[in-house]
């Protein structure tokens, strides 16, 4: 796979091949139980490792979630490194879910261990939150585009915590959500004519219209992906995406975790085979 190819390329062929379902690799102490694995960095790698394996013919999309191998220190670190690599490897697009947010070269730090080719900790993606200005991570974006990858904004997510501050509007009426949604759709604009390298982290939960967001400009005429936290544990069926989402659909990634990894190694493929037949049905 060509790294210097776009990743808005590149998503558009995964959607294409292998649909938009995306299964999280969340090593929780409990996962990491049901799968009788150690409550370890080693136990943290094996898990990945085994779901990689075990879904990589079958969906399109992966995304570790950077803090379950951060709680063992270095050797966590290590072990998501492997993860990423042999995801990717296997043909994978990675989001790497880190959720960085920052300024000036702290950002160009970030991107540069999570988005540069040959990095330990190279992703194909990343996410970030712009509550320190979505403007500031612009460079972050740019740095990300050059170098053939994705960056997913932060724009209002499924957490109950977060609807006050996402809904809050600005001095000119706009809520702030909606401002990053508009931010990112803008940035793809003058980027692009099809899929954009920049997408958006729209939780499945979320009420759209109390946040003022209008989906239909995420779908055309250039499309700005979506990822969308919320299905499965957080009680949003597969099947409800169309509804949630209406014409904005069709560039969404429906990311879930627990209800798939709680099924253990014996019902992983099998669980992983109706989500995306019901995402992508």
């Amino acid at each position: 796979m060509n790294s210097r190819e776009s990743f808005g390329a590149r998503a558009g062929l995964a959607f294409a091949s292998r649909g938009r379902l995306c299964v999280g690799i969340d090593p929780h102490s409990y996962i990491l139980d049901r799968w009788d694995l150690p409550d370890t960095a080693e136990g943290a790698r094996e898990l990945g490792l085994r779901v990689v394996d075990a879904v990589h013919a079958i969906a399109g999309w992966v995304k570790p979630q950077a803090a379950f191998f951060e709680r063992f220190g270095s050797a966590g670190f290590a072990a998501l490194e492997r993860v990423l690599a042999e995801a990717r490897g296997a043909g994978l697009l990675t989001i790497a879910d880190i959720k960085r947010g920052d300024i000036g070269s702290t950002m160009e730090g970030y991107a540069s261990a999570w988005l540069r080719s040959g990095a330990p900790l190279e992703a194909d993606a990343v996410t970030v939150t712009p509550y320190l200005g979505i403007e500031s991570l612009l460079p972050t974006i740019a740095f990300a585009r050059a170098h053939g990858k994705g960056v997913f904004v932060l724009a209002a997510t499924s957490n109950p915590e977060a609807g006050s501050l996402q809904s809050a509007r600005r001095d000119d009426g706009v809520t702030v959500a909606s401002h990053i949604v508009d931010t990112v759709t803008a940035f793809n604009s003058a980027h692009t004519d099809a899929i954009g390298d920049v997408g958006v982290v729209l939780g499945a939960t979320v009420n759209f219209h109390a946040s003022r967001i209008e989906l239909d400009s995420l779908a055309e005429p250039r499309v700005t992906i979506v990822l969308a936290p919320g299905f499965g544990a957080q009680g949003v069926p597969f099947s409800e995406q169309g509804r949630r989402f209406g014409a904005a659909t069709d560039g969404v990634i429906a990311s879930a975790s627990r209800i798939l990894l709680e099924r253990g190694p014996a019902g992983i493929v099998d669980a992983v085979r109706v989500a995306n037949d019901e995402v992508n049905g």
